[in-house]
C-alpha cells in the first residue's frame, strides 16, 4: 500500500522491526540528534507491569501481554499528543504484527482507529519506520542476549519471523538496518520526513529514496 501522509510534516518516527534490529539503540540516536523525545514502549510495559518482558509472559502469558502492550501504546500515544512533543517511539517487535496496533499506527494520521486517543489525530503526523535485518543478523544478535521470551530455538525463530513480515512489509518506509546504528540514523534522516518543522536541528529537505519510499 503506497503511503498517503505527508513526509514534511511528520513529527512521530514509531521504528518497527523484529527482534534484534537494533529499534532501540536506533531510536535513541536518532531522538538526540532530533532533540526529540524517545520512548521505549517495552520500557513502559515493563515500569507499567512492575515485571521484566520475560516474567510477564511467564507468569501471565502472551495475550496478557499483548493487552498490555496495547494499553501502553495508546497511552504514549496520547500523552506524545498532549505535550505536542516531537516524539521518536521505538516498538517492540511484535507490536506492529498485532492488527489492533497495526490499524492504528499505519493509517496516516491514526484517525481511522475507533480506539485512538482524542488529540491523535489533531496533534500527530506519525510514520512507521521498518528496520530490517536480514534473518541471520538478527539470529546471531539474538542468541547472545538473554531478554527476549519468543527466543526459543532457530527453526521457531524463522517461523515467527516469516509470520510478522507481511505487516512489517506494509510500513511506511523501509531502512536496512544491518549497518552501525549511526549509519541507520543518517538513512532514517535523508528519508526528508522533517522538513518544514520549526526548530528541528538537522531536518534535511524533501529527497527521494528509493530504499526508504514505499512503491
Amino acid at each position: 500500500m503506497p503511503f498517503t501522509g505527508n513526509p514534511a510534516r511528520s513529527n512521530l518516527i514509531c521504528l518497527a522491526g523484529f527482534m534484534g534490529c537494533g529499534k532501540t539503540t536506533v531510536g535513541q540516536l536518532l531522538a538526540r540528534q532530533l532533540a526529540w523525545l524517545f520512548v521505549d514502549l517495552d520500557t513502559r510495559i515493563q515500569e507499567g507491569a512492575g515485571l521484566r518482558i520475560t516474567e510477564i509472559f511467564d507468569r501471565l502469558g502472551e495475550p496478557a501481554f499483548r493487552r498490555i502492550e496495547h494499553e501502553q501504546l495508546l497511552e504514549a500515544l496520547g500523552e506524545a499528543a498532549e505535550k505536542e512533543k516531537p516524539t521518536v517511539l521505538a516498538l517492540g517487535g511484535g507490536t506492529f504484527a498485532q492488527p489492533q496496533n497495526f490499524e492504528l499506527l499505519r493509517s496516516p494520521s491514526g484517525a481511522e482507529s475507533a480506539e485512538a486517543p482524542r488529540p491523535f489525530a489533531r496533534a500527530l503526523r506519525g510514520v512507521v519506520v521498518w528496520l530490517d535485518c536480514p534473518i541471520e543478523v538478527l539470529l546471531a544478535r539474538c542468541a547472545t542476549m538473554d531478554d527476549r521470551p519468543l527466543f526459543r530455538d532457530e527453526m521457531s525463530f524463522r517461523q515467527l519471523y516469516a509470520q510478522r513480515l507481511p505487516f512489517y512489509q506494509q510500513a511506511h518506509y523501509r531502512i536496512e538496518g544491518d549497518t552501525e546504528p549511526r549509519q541507520v540514523v543518517e538513512k532514517i534522516l535523508a528519508l526528508g520526513l522533517l522538513a518544514g518543522i520549526a526548530g528541528v536541528p538537522g531536518a534535511p529537505g524533501p529527497r527521494n529514496s528509493a530504499e526508504g519510499m514505499k512503491a
